[in-house]
Protein backbone atom coordinates (compact mmCIF):
# COMPACT_ATOMS: atom_id res chain seq x y z
CA UNK A 1 0.00 0.00 0.00
CA UNK A 2 1.61 3.53 -1.03
CA UNK A 3 1.91 5.58 1.86
CA UNK A 4 -0.30 8.76 2.54
CA UNK A 5 0.38 11.91 0.24
CA UNK A 6 -0.49 15.65 0.65
CA UNK A 7 -0.18 18.28 -2.39
CA UNK A 8 0.17 21.96 -1.32
CA UNK A 9 -0.70 24.69 -3.09
CA UNK A 10 0.84 28.07 -2.58
CA UNK A 11 0.74 31.33 -4.38
CA UNK A 12 3.26 33.98 -2.95
CA UNK A 13 6.34 34.29 -0.64
CA UNK A 14 4.74 34.75 2.48
CA UNK A 15 2.19 31.76 1.54
CA UNK A 16 5.04 29.63 0.87
CA UNK A 17 6.55 30.44 4.32
CA UNK A 18 3.29 29.70 6.00
CA UNK A 19 2.63 26.24 4.36
CA UNK A 20 6.52 25.43 5.34
CA UNK A 21 5.45 26.37 8.73
CA UNK A 22 2.08 24.13 8.77
CA UNK A 23 3.83 21.45 6.62
CA UNK A 24 7.10 20.97 9.36
CA UNK A 25 4.51 21.05 11.99
CA UNK A 26 2.13 18.19 10.03
CA UNK A 27 5.62 16.10 9.53
CA UNK A 28 6.03 16.17 12.90
CA UNK A 29 2.62 14.80 13.67
CA UNK A 30 3.06 11.99 10.37
CA UNK A 31 5.78 11.06 9.49
CA UNK A 32 4.83 8.84 7.37
CA UNK A 33 3.22 11.17 4.99
CA UNK A 34 4.36 12.15 1.54
CA UNK A 35 4.59 16.05 1.34
CA UNK A 36 4.83 17.43 -1.89
CA UNK A 37 4.49 21.31 -2.53
CA UNK A 38 3.77 23.19 -5.92
CA UNK A 39 4.60 26.63 -5.88
CA UNK A 40 2.05 28.57 -8.19
CA UNK A 41 3.59 31.80 -7.92
CA UNK A 42 7.56 32.06 -8.03
CA UNK A 43 10.25 29.36 -7.79
CA UNK A 44 9.45 28.38 -3.99
CA UNK A 45 12.67 29.39 -2.84
CA UNK A 46 11.76 29.07 0.88
CA UNK A 47 10.94 25.18 0.63
CA UNK A 48 14.54 24.92 -0.67
CA UNK A 49 15.98 23.83 3.01
CA UNK A 50 12.93 21.75 3.97
CA UNK A 51 13.50 19.73 0.94
CA UNK A 52 17.17 19.33 1.24
CA UNK A 53 15.84 17.63 4.72
CA UNK A 54 14.01 15.23 2.93
CA UNK A 55 10.61 16.74 4.73
CA UNK A 56 9.27 18.00 1.57
CA UNK A 57 9.68 17.62 -2.14
CA UNK A 58 8.75 20.43 -4.45
CA UNK A 59 7.35 19.33 -7.85
CA UNK A 60 6.01 20.69 -10.82
CA UNK A 61 6.38 23.57 -13.58
CA UNK A 62 7.60 27.37 -11.51
CA UNK A 63 8.98 30.79 -12.83
CA UNK A 64 9.86 33.96 -11.44
CA UNK A 65 7.39 36.12 -13.16
CA UNK A 66 8.16 39.65 -13.57
CA UNK A 67 5.80 41.34 -10.91
CA UNK A 68 6.81 38.84 -8.45
CA UNK A 69 3.24 37.48 -7.67
CA UNK A 70 1.82 41.16 -7.60
CA UNK A 71 0.31 41.47 -10.85
CA UNK A 72 -3.34 41.80 -9.57
CA UNK A 73 -1.90 45.46 -8.28
CA UNK A 74 -1.19 46.95 -11.72
CA UNK A 75 -2.06 46.64 -15.61
CA UNK A 76 1.77 46.85 -16.29
CA UNK A 77 2.64 43.81 -13.96
CA UNK A 78 -0.07 41.56 -15.52
CA UNK A 79 0.85 42.45 -19.17
CA UNK A 80 4.83 41.40 -18.02
CA UNK A 81 3.20 38.30 -16.60
CA UNK A 82 1.60 37.41 -19.43
CA UNK A 83 4.30 37.77 -21.72
CA UNK A 84 6.51 36.02 -19.77
CA UNK A 85 4.81 32.89 -20.06
CA UNK A 86 1.62 32.85 -17.29
CA UNK A 87 -0.89 31.56 -19.27
CA UNK A 88 1.41 28.47 -20.57
CA UNK A 89 2.88 27.57 -16.69
CA UNK A 90 -0.83 28.34 -15.28
CA UNK A 91 -2.13 25.69 -18.04
CA UNK A 92 0.62 23.31 -16.96
CA UNK A 93 -0.14 23.75 -13.18
CA UNK A 94 -3.67 22.66 -13.94
CA UNK A 95 -2.88 19.78 -15.47
CA UNK A 96 -0.53 18.45 -12.50
CA UNK A 97 -3.25 19.23 -9.98
CA UNK A 98 -6.08 17.65 -11.88
CA UNK A 99 -3.84 14.75 -12.03
CA UNK A 100 -3.19 14.33 -8.30
CA UNK A 101 -6.83 14.94 -7.82
CA UNK A 102 -8.03 12.18 -10.07
CA UNK A 103 -5.57 9.92 -8.42
CA UNK A 104 -7.47 10.25 -5.03
CA UNK A 105 -5.06 12.29 -2.96
CA UNK A 106 -6.03 15.19 -1.04
CA UNK A 107 -4.90 18.70 -1.95
CA UNK A 108 -4.26 21.90 0.44
CA UNK A 109 -4.47 25.53 -0.58
CA UNK A 110 -2.56 28.41 1.01
CA UNK A 111 -3.66 31.85 -0.11
CA UNK A 112 -6.03 33.48 -2.21
CA UNK A 113 -8.31 32.70 -5.05
CA UNK A 114 -5.99 31.01 -7.37
CA UNK A 115 -4.67 27.97 -5.25
CA UNK A 116 -8.17 27.49 -3.69
CA UNK A 117 -9.73 27.23 -7.01
CA UNK A 118 -6.76 25.03 -8.47
CA UNK A 119 -7.55 22.91 -5.05
CA UNK A 120 -11.40 22.49 -6.12
CA UNK A 121 -10.52 21.68 -9.60
CA UNK A 122 -8.21 18.66 -8.80
CA UNK A 123 -11.73 17.20 -8.21
CA UNK A 124 -10.93 15.33 -4.94
CA UNK A 125 -10.90 16.31 -1.35
CA UNK A 126 -8.76 19.90 -0.67
CA UNK A 127 -8.84 22.09 2.44
CA UNK A 128 -7.53 25.76 2.52
CA UNK A 129 -6.13 28.44 4.37
CA UNK A 130 -7.05 31.56 3.41
CA UNK A 131 -4.37 33.78 4.10
CA UNK A 132 -4.21 37.01 2.76
CA UNK A 133 -7.83 38.05 3.01
CA UNK A 134 -9.05 39.71 6.52
CA UNK A 135 -12.17 41.83 7.45
CA UNK A 136 -10.03 43.97 9.59
CA UNK A 137 -8.82 45.49 6.40
CA UNK A 138 -12.64 47.21 5.60
CA UNK A 139 -13.51 47.02 9.60
CA UNK A 140 -11.02 49.29 10.47
CA UNK A 141 -10.95 52.78 9.78
CA UNK A 142 -8.14 54.11 7.30
CA UNK A 143 -5.06 55.76 8.12
CA UNK A 144 -5.49 59.36 9.07
CA UNK A 145 -4.55 61.57 5.80
CA UNK A 146 -4.96 58.16 3.54
CA UNK A 147 -8.01 58.75 1.86
CA UNK A 148 -10.99 56.81 1.93
CA UNK A 149 -12.22 53.46 0.41
CA UNK A 150 -15.87 53.83 1.22
CA UNK A 151 -17.13 52.22 -2.04
CA UNK A 152 -15.03 48.90 -1.31
CA UNK A 153 -15.93 49.33 2.15
CA UNK A 154 -19.57 49.35 1.86
CA UNK A 155 -19.35 46.42 -0.87
CA UNK A 156 -17.27 43.99 1.73
CA UNK A 157 -19.79 45.48 4.48
CA UNK A 158 -22.69 44.62 2.12
CA UNK A 159 -21.17 41.59 1.81
CA UNK A 160 -19.86 40.99 5.75
CA UNK A 161 -16.74 39.59 4.45
CA UNK A 162 -14.00 40.16 2.38
CA UNK A 163 -13.71 37.30 0.84
CA UNK A 164 -16.53 36.71 -2.10
CA UNK A 165 -19.50 34.72 -3.58
CA UNK A 166 -17.59 32.74 -5.86
CA UNK A 167 -14.93 31.89 -3.26
CA UNK A 168 -17.26 31.42 -0.41
CA UNK A 169 -19.19 28.86 -2.77
CA UNK A 170 -15.97 27.21 -3.63
CA UNK A 171 -14.86 26.71 0.05
CA UNK A 172 -18.49 25.44 0.62
CA UNK A 173 -18.19 22.43 -1.80
CA UNK A 174 -19.01 19.28 -0.16
CA UNK A 175 -15.11 18.38 -1.11
CA UNK A 176 -13.87 21.07 0.96
CA UNK A 177 -13.12 19.77 4.41
CA UNK A 178 -10.97 22.40 6.33
CA UNK A 179 -11.47 26.51 5.73
CA UNK A 180 -8.52 28.24 8.30
CA UNK A 181 -9.19 32.51 8.40
CA UNK A 182 -6.24 34.23 9.19
CA UNK A 183 -8.55 35.39 12.47
CA UNK A 184 -11.62 34.78 14.24
CA UNK A 185 -13.59 37.62 13.03
CA UNK A 186 -12.64 36.75 9.30
CA UNK A 187 -13.81 33.27 10.14
CA UNK A 188 -17.42 34.47 11.81
CA UNK A 189 -17.76 36.51 8.50
CA UNK A 190 -17.82 33.13 6.48
CA UNK A 191 -19.85 31.33 8.72
CA UNK A 192 -22.64 33.49 8.24
CA UNK A 193 -22.56 32.55 4.51
CA UNK A 194 -22.14 29.01 5.39
CA UNK A 195 -18.78 27.91 5.60
CA UNK A 196 -17.55 26.08 7.87
CA UNK A 197 -14.62 28.69 8.60
CA UNK A 198 -12.33 28.54 11.88
CA UNK A 199 -9.34 30.37 13.44
CA UNK A 200 -6.96 27.70 14.58
CA UNK A 201 -3.96 30.59 14.78
CA UNK A 202 -1.23 32.40 12.39
CA UNK A 203 1.44 30.13 11.57
CA UNK A 204 3.42 33.67 11.07
CA UNK A 205 4.22 34.06 14.22
CA UNK A 206 6.02 31.21 14.90
CA UNK A 207 9.86 30.47 15.11
CA UNK A 208 10.31 33.87 15.64
CA UNK A 209 13.16 34.56 18.75
CA UNK A 210 12.37 37.07 22.05
CA UNK A 211 15.74 36.80 23.12
CA UNK A 212 16.53 39.11 26.07
CA UNK A 213 18.67 42.21 24.74
CA UNK A 214 22.31 41.49 24.09
CA UNK A 215 25.42 43.86 25.79
CA UNK A 216 26.02 44.96 22.69
CA UNK A 217 22.58 46.80 21.66
CA UNK A 218 22.72 48.04 25.70
CA UNK A 219 22.03 51.90 25.70
CA UNK A 220 21.55 52.25 22.15
CA UNK A 221 18.10 53.34 20.43
CA UNK A 222 17.22 50.28 18.01
CA UNK A 223 15.45 50.36 14.79
CA UNK A 224 14.48 47.94 12.56
CA UNK A 225 14.91 48.25 8.75
CA UNK A 226 12.50 45.91 6.53
CA UNK A 227 13.05 46.92 3.16
CA UNK A 228 11.84 43.64 1.49
CA UNK A 229 13.06 40.91 -0.41
CA UNK A 230 12.12 41.90 -4.25
CA UNK A 231 14.37 43.31 -6.14
CA UNK A 232 14.74 45.42 -8.16
CA UNK A 233 12.19 47.00 -5.85
CA UNK A 234 14.09 46.19 -2.13
CA UNK A 235 17.09 48.50 -3.31
CA UNK A 236 14.93 51.06 -4.19
CA UNK A 237 12.61 50.94 -0.77
CA UNK A 238 16.07 51.46 1.08
CA UNK A 239 17.36 54.23 -0.26
CA UNK A 240 14.50 55.76 0.62
CA UNK A 241 14.38 54.53 4.46
CA UNK A 242 17.54 55.43 4.21
CA UNK A 243 17.00 58.96 3.35
CA UNK A 244 14.30 59.36 5.75
CA UNK A 245 17.09 58.57 8.87
CA UNK A 246 16.94 61.84 10.70
CA UNK A 247 20.10 62.72 12.32
CA UNK A 248 19.25 60.86 15.74
CA UNK A 249 21.08 62.27 18.83
CA UNK A 250 21.90 59.23 20.78
CA UNK A 251 24.05 56.43 19.47
CA UNK A 252 21.44 54.64 17.25
CA UNK A 253 21.97 50.85 15.69
CA UNK A 254 19.43 50.02 12.56
CA UNK A 255 19.66 46.42 12.21
CA UNK A 256 18.95 46.20 8.36
CA UNK A 257 17.44 42.15 8.47
CA UNK A 258 17.16 40.60 4.83
CA UNK A 259 16.95 37.47 2.70
CA UNK A 260 19.19 35.78 0.60
CA UNK A 261 18.81 39.30 -1.31
CA UNK A 262 19.72 41.62 -1.37
CA UNK A 263 23.56 40.54 -0.74
CA UNK A 264 25.80 42.73 1.62
CA UNK A 265 28.29 42.90 -1.33
CA UNK A 266 25.24 44.49 -3.55
CA UNK A 267 24.77 47.25 -0.72
CA UNK A 268 28.25 48.31 0.02
CA UNK A 269 27.83 50.76 -2.67
CA UNK A 270 24.13 52.36 -1.85
CA UNK A 271 25.67 52.40 1.30
CA UNK A 272 28.47 54.61 0.98
CA UNK A 273 26.35 57.50 -1.48
CA UNK A 274 24.19 57.37 1.80
CA UNK A 275 27.78 58.41 4.23
CA UNK A 276 28.20 55.18 5.56
CA UNK A 277 31.75 53.83 5.70
CA UNK A 278 32.81 50.37 6.61
CA UNK A 279 32.83 49.24 10.88
CA UNK A 280 34.05 46.68 13.24
CA UNK A 281 30.76 43.93 13.28
CA UNK A 282 30.02 43.60 17.22
CA UNK A 283 31.01 40.41 18.68
CA UNK A 284 28.06 38.46 18.97
CA UNK A 285 25.78 40.17 16.49
CA UNK A 286 25.47 37.47 14.14
CA UNK A 287 25.72 40.25 11.52
CA UNK A 288 27.53 39.74 7.76
CA UNK A 289 28.66 43.74 7.61
CA UNK A 290 28.73 46.52 10.00
CA UNK A 291 28.76 50.13 8.40
CA UNK A 292 28.95 53.88 10.46
CA UNK A 293 27.70 57.11 9.87
CA UNK A 294 28.41 59.15 12.98
CA UNK A 295 26.45 58.15 15.75
CA UNK A 296 24.32 55.98 13.49
CA UNK A 297 25.37 51.93 13.43
CA UNK A 298 23.90 50.14 10.49
CA UNK A 299 24.09 45.91 10.72
CA UNK A 300 23.87 43.86 7.84
CA UNK A 301 22.11 40.55 8.38
CA UNK A 302 20.72 38.18 6.10
CA UNK A 303 19.07 35.40 7.28
CA UNK A 304 19.06 37.57 10.72
CA UNK A 305 15.35 38.91 11.36
CA UNK A 306 14.08 35.80 13.45
CA UNK A 307 16.77 36.61 15.90
CA UNK A 308 16.64 40.44 15.65
CA UNK A 309 13.60 41.06 15.46
CA UNK A 310 12.05 41.40 19.18
CA UNK A 311 15.18 43.55 19.57
CA UNK A 312 13.40 46.63 17.92
CA UNK A 313 12.45 49.92 19.58
CA UNK A 314 10.43 50.56 16.36
CA UNK A 315 10.55 49.60 12.49
CA UNK A 316 11.06 50.90 9.07
CA UNK A 317 9.53 49.00 6.44
CA UNK A 318 8.45 48.26 2.93
CA UNK A 319 7.94 44.68 3.41
CA UNK A 320 4.93 42.63 3.55
CA UNK A 321 5.25 39.21 6.17
CA UNK A 322 8.37 40.54 8.35
CA UNK A 323 6.46 43.77 8.78
CA UNK A 324 3.21 41.90 10.22
CA UNK A 325 5.60 39.52 12.25
CA UNK A 326 7.32 42.42 13.20
CA UNK A 327 4.29 44.18 14.88
CA UNK A 328 3.06 40.71 16.05
CA UNK A 329 5.83 40.63 18.26
CA UNK A 330 4.46 44.28 19.69
CA UNK A 331 7.38 46.49 17.82
CA UNK A 332 5.20 49.07 16.21
CA UNK A 333 6.40 50.54 12.51
CA UNK A 334 6.43 53.55 10.01
CA UNK A 335 5.96 52.51 6.33
CA UNK A 336 7.01 54.40 3.57
CA UNK A 337 4.94 53.69 0.20
CA UNK A 338 7.07 53.63 -3.42
CA UNK A 339 6.29 52.96 -7.21
CA UNK A 340 6.37 49.34 -6.57
CA UNK A 341 4.96 46.63 -7.46
CA UNK A 342 4.62 45.75 -3.87
CA UNK A 343 4.69 48.17 -1.88
CA UNK A 344 2.69 51.14 -2.72
CA UNK A 345 0.45 52.96 -1.59
CA UNK A 346 -2.90 50.82 -1.51
CA UNK A 347 -0.54 48.06 -0.12
CA UNK A 348 0.80 50.19 3.15
CA UNK A 349 -2.79 51.68 3.35
CA UNK A 350 -4.60 48.27 3.30
CA UNK A 351 -1.57 46.49 6.10
CA UNK A 352 -2.07 49.64 8.45
CA UNK A 353 -5.72 48.88 8.45
CA UNK A 354 -5.22 45.30 9.08
CA UNK A 355 -2.79 45.87 11.99
CA UNK A 356 -4.93 48.25 13.42
CA UNK A 357 -2.73 51.13 13.16
CA UNK A 358 0.58 49.15 14.67
CA UNK A 359 2.69 50.39 11.40
CA UNK A 360 1.34 53.86 10.33
CA UNK A 361 2.24 54.87 7.04
CA UNK A 362 4.23 57.96 6.00
CA UNK A 363 3.60 60.44 2.82
CA UNK A 364 7.20 61.35 2.84
CA UNK A 365 10.43 60.54 4.05
CA UNK A 366 10.54 64.01 6.20
CA UNK A 367 7.03 62.93 7.85
CA UNK A 368 8.58 59.20 8.60
CA UNK A 369 11.71 61.27 10.26
CA UNK A 370 9.45 63.19 12.51
CA UNK A 371 7.10 60.48 13.27
CA UNK A 372 10.02 58.06 14.36
CA UNK A 373 11.31 60.95 16.62
CA UNK A 374 8.01 61.21 18.29
CA UNK A 375 7.69 57.32 18.77
CA UNK A 376 11.31 56.93 20.06
CA UNK A 377 10.43 59.97 22.64
CA UNK A 378 7.32 58.16 23.85
CA UNK A 379 7.45 54.83 25.60
CA UNK A 380 3.97 54.67 26.27
CA UNK A 381 2.56 55.06 22.38
CA UNK A 382 4.89 52.29 21.22
CA UNK A 383 3.56 50.18 24.09
CA UNK A 384 0.06 50.69 22.87
CA UNK A 385 0.79 50.11 19.15
CA UNK A 386 2.67 47.52 20.26
CA UNK A 387 0.16 45.65 22.08
CA UNK A 388 -2.73 46.50 19.01
CA UNK A 389 0.30 44.70 16.86
CA UNK A 390 0.45 42.06 19.05
CA UNK A 391 -3.90 41.36 19.64
CA UNK A 392 -4.03 41.49 15.85
CA UNK A 393 -1.30 38.58 14.64
CA UNK A 394 -2.06 36.78 17.84
CA UNK A 395 0.61 34.53 19.86
CA UNK A 396 2.57 31.64 18.40
CA UNK A 397 1.56 27.74 18.44
CA UNK A 398 -0.26 28.44 14.85
CA UNK A 399 1.32 25.98 13.34
CA UNK A 400 1.17 23.33 15.49
CA UNK A 401 -2.91 23.75 15.77
CA UNK A 402 -3.33 24.13 11.77
CA UNK A 403 -1.66 21.10 11.36
CA UNK A 404 -3.68 19.13 14.09
CA UNK A 405 -6.94 20.48 11.99
CA UNK A 406 -5.29 19.70 8.63
CA UNK A 407 -4.23 15.68 9.98
CA UNK A 408 -7.98 14.96 11.98
CA UNK A 409 -10.09 16.39 8.84
CA UNK A 410 -8.39 16.36 5.50
CA UNK A 411 -5.66 13.70 6.15
CA UNK A 412 -8.10 10.77 8.10
CA UNK A 413 -10.72 11.46 6.09
CA UNK A 414 -8.75 11.15 2.87
CA UNK A 415 -7.23 7.87 4.12
CA UNK A 416 -10.84 6.30 5.05
CA UNK A 417 -11.59 5.86 0.89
Amino acid sequence: MPPPRLLVLSNGHGEDLIALRVLEALAERRPGLELVVLPLVGEGRVFAGAEAAGVLQRCGPRQALPSGGFSNQSLRGLLGDLAAGLPLLSWKQWRLVRRWGQGGAPILAVGDLLPLLFAWAGGGRFGFIGTPKSDHTWATPPPPGWGSTALADAYHRLKGSEWDPWEWALMGSGRCRLVAARDELTAAGLRRHGVAASAPGNPMMDGLANAPLPAWLVGQRRLLLLPGSRLPEALGNLERLLAALPALGPPTTVLLATGSAPSPASLAGLLQRHGFAAAPIPIGSGAAAAWRRRQLRLLLGPGRFADWAGWGEVGLATAGTATEQLVGLGVPALSLPGPGPQFKAGFARRQSRLLGGAVQPCHSGAELGNRLAALLNDPAERRRLGWIGQMRMGPAGGSARLAEAIATTLLNRAEDH
